[in-house]
């Protein structure tokens, strides 16, 4: 008993000004966790950005191999669309969706308050990250599901093809959050949908690279989009190793995104 005739809570030790739970930051892993469960949540239940990051590379997937609109080589077309639609998914979910949404989180106000928790700014991007990741999963299943239906036979070791989704979405991810962390809401919608147009035509997702006159295919050839079909597209399609040219270009792009976002990224 104190003084006051009443019990200190300091438990079995008795030090005085200690409480049970004790109060502070849950550990760090913890709260990243947390933070991309909610990310994770928020994400699937948002029906705009499942249209995009979802029905969108389906619909092409299954309209560009049953139509012969776009002369994809030899070989079914069903063999060189699907490598170029998963590098569109991953796209669509890491950058173009994730910079959306963040944008307006910090619009609104989310992230300012988020900035006043015990998160750090590396840890939210993380947690953010770790959410566009188990999206893809499901993203990959689903298109990997009607790929096989519409008759497609991959090749190739499906190590390399992980590396190549991971290093596309730290680079893309990157991409998406320095957007959402420097423009305006509405400028980071206009700019992410242009961007993920653009690059759904010239990026070799749809229409390969030597369709486009030579000068051209050197520019596109390193954005993060072209390297990651094209390396998809060589392990799966032609049964390549690890495509070391196309995972240095996605390597570069994590590094340079991921470190501008970190560096420039606005709360409010």
């Amino acid at each position: 008993m104190t003084a006051t005739g009443t019990t200190d809570r300091g438990g079995a030790a008795g030090a005085p000004g200690t409480f049970a739970p004790r109060p502070g930051a849950a550990p760090l892993g913890r709260m990243i966790r947390a933070q991309a469960l909610l990310e994770t949540k928020m994400l699937l239940r948002n029906g705009e950005q499942l249209l995009l990051t979802v029905v969108i590379p389906t619909l092409l997937l299954v309209l560009f191999s049953a139509v012969d609109i776009v002369d994809t080589g030899a070989g079914k077309a069903v063999d060189f669309l699907t490598p170029g639609i998963l590098a569109l998914a991953v796209l669509s979910t890491a950058f173009t969706g994730q910079a959306i949404a963040t944008g307006f989180e910090r619009r609104y106000g989310v992230l300012k308050r988020l900035a006043a928790s015990p998160l750090p700014r590396w840890a939210l991007m993380t947690a953010k990250t770790c959410s566009v990741l188990v999206t893809e999963i499901l993203q990959i299943v689903l298109l990997t599901v009607i790929a096989f239906a519409l008759g497609w036979s991959p090749h190739g070791n499906p190590l390399s093809v992980v590396l190549l989704l991971v290093l596309g979405t730290a680079a893309f991810s990157g991409l998406g959050l320095l957007m959402a962390g420097t423009l305006k809401a509405e400028a980071t919608l206009a700019a992410a949908n242009l961007v993920f147009l653009l690059l759904l035509v010239g990026g070799g997702v749809i229409v390969p690279l030597d369709k486009f006159p030579g000068a051209v295919q050197s520019v596109l050839g390193l954005l993060p989009i072209s390297a990651l079909s094209d390396g998809l597209r060589d392990v799966l399609q032609h049964g390549a190793g690890l495509p070391w040219g196309d995972l240095s270009i996605l390597a570069v792009w994590a590094v340079l995104g991921l470190g501008a976002a970190a560096k420039f990224f606005r709360w409010e």
